[in-house]
């Protein structure tokens, strides 16, 4: 499993937040943005108060899987009109906040290396308010992406049995390690038929890592295929408030433990 390219760009180091984890899949399609969703909305279950940031301008959608119209989003920020405080949204069904994107708006990559670094700065600021912090980044490792990951202190990263999943997920995890070598890498197989099918799906990632890049990353869950999974989505409503007793919830308050248990 190779990248086109080993040329790894390269990224200043950055102050990580404790308190900051980053959801990554190095492509679309893999259930990246509902992981990310449910993922915060269990740990708000076990009482933490959350902040879900949507790291991604150009496909945002964080807050229409919600079902959501907030008043302010990320593009207000970006043009100077507000705070990023000011752009935080209540979601009270699940209980967490979040700070929207706007759709179509362009890439974090188009910002200017200062403003990327300013709205960086705000965010880890703005996330001393709270427990954690999730970030969803953006698909593809672009500049915008890497700030980000450098953000956090764990980074997730999602992928499924597809190939080219697995291909990119492998990219991914590739650039953030030459990039920063400490990272805290984990990766969650999501749609599997089972936890023995996700396990098999992990070992064909960890092989790459392994031989290639002479690292582990660990596995941090494994989330069964469940239909009750795109019925949620297509009502826009979250998981573990109308399922909550479903394989995939499950899967995933179990992963929401281990994170919490470790501290």
């Amino acid at each position: 499993m190779t990248t086109k390219s080993d040329a790894v760009p390269k990224t200043a180091p950055r102050t990580r937040g404790r308190n900051v984890l980053a959801v990554a899949s190095g492509k679309g399609g893999v259930g990246k943005t509902w992981f990310s969703i449910t993922l915060t909305h269990a740990m708000v279950l076990e009482g933490h108060n959350a902040l879900l940031f949507d790291g991604d301008l150009g496909l945002a959608n964080i807050d229409i899987q919600l079902g959501l119209m907030p008043k302010h989003d990320l593009g207000g920020v970006i043009s100077g009109r507000i705070s990023l405080k000011d752009a935080i949204t209540h979601f009270p069904d699940g209980g967490f906040d979040i700070i929207a994107g706007r759709s179509g708006s362009g890439s974090l990559a188009n910002l200017p290396a200062s403003r990327l670094q300013a709205l960086s700065d705000d965010l880890l600021q703005t996330g001393k308010s709270y427990d954690k912090v999730l970030i969803d980044l953006g698909a593809g490792v672009d500049q915008g992406v890497r700030q980000m990951t450098g953000l956090a202190n764990t980074v997730i990263v999602i992928t499924n049995g597809d190939p080219t999943s697995l291909t990119d997920a492998y990219a991914f995890i590739k650039i953030t390690h030459m990039a920063r070598p400490k990272t805290d890498i984990r990766v969650v197989i999501n749609m599997a038929k089972d936890k023995k099918e996700g396990q098999a799906i992990y070992n064909k990632l960890l092989k790459a890592c392994e031989g290639f890049l002479k690292i582990s990353p660990p596995l941090l869950g494994v989330i069964r295929a469940d239909a009750r999974v795109s019925e949620c989505i297509r009502n826009q409503a979250p998981l573990l408030t109308r399922h909550p007793n479903c394989d995939a919830a499950r899967d995933i308050e179990a992963i929401a433990q281990t994170l919490l248990d470790e501290e």
